[in-house]
């Protein structure tokens, strides 16, 4: 039977079973990364459906002032460095995109179902955005390390996801987790962690959703 450890940093996991739902969960002390049992994973066509039933577009005035409030702590405190970017994984609206135009910049789009084509391959950018994104990876590892390879030398990268409550009863009543393709979670130490693992400084990480990280 294979060990199971944590994507993010290799250590020993608890496992954190829901009785309710019949799920499994394994939690990492050391990093406070949580991700779900690959069992529990949606194919792509499931995930391609879930995705489906969301109001992302420019008319949904809820999400666009995420958005709007998202662009004010995360990316203007650092605007005059910035004139090109990537909103990595766009969703079928590219509403932050278009938000990020108005701004004044330059901005590629990128996601796996709605716009698949990779046209980041042979750039770098200035900024690059991955909002609501980083629950979904199965491999975080593996697109933090894209994403880096993808920004200039002091290129910025600006993360959305909510932060699990890092405790396990709290975890469990946690209406973010019901998303059966939220499947990986994060707090401010995993994101710091990535950080030092990656060689990156870490601009800002408030308590709540936000992350912003620059190349070294």
């Amino acid at each position: 039977m294979r060990k199971i450890v944590c994507k993010i940093c290799g250590n020993d996991v608890q496992t954190i079973r829901d009785q309710q739902f019949d799920m499994c969960y394994y939690y990492c002390e050391y990093c406070e990364f949580i991700f779900i049992d690959e069992r529990e994973i949606l194919s792509k066509e499931e995930e391609l459906q879930q995705y489906e039933l969301h109001e992302n577009s420019i008319e949904n005035e809820g999400y666009v002032n995420m958005f709007k409030r998202f662009i004010e702590k995360s990316i203007i405190p650092y605007k005059d460095n910035i004139r090109n970017g990537l909103d990595f994984g766009c969703g079928p609206g590219p509403v932050l995109a278009e938000l990020l135009k108005r701004e004044g910049l330059q901005v590629d789009i990128y996601d796996p179902y709605f716009a698949p084509e990779k046209v980041f391959e042979s750039k770098r950018y200035d900024l690059i955005t991955s909002t609501e994104v980083f629950e979904h990876l199965k491999e975080p590892i593996e697109t933090l390390k894209l994403l880096k390879e993808h920004l200039n030398g002091k290129g910025i990268l600006a993360i959305m996801t909510l932060f699990h409550p890092n405790n396990e009863e709290k975890f469990k009543k946690w209406w973010y987790r019901r998303d059966p393709t939220h499947i990986s979670f994060y707090t401010p130490r995993t994101f710091r962690y990535l950080a030092n693992k990656f060689h990156m400084d870490v601009l800002k990480i408030d308590q709540k959703n936000i992350c912003v990280l620059q190349n070294c």
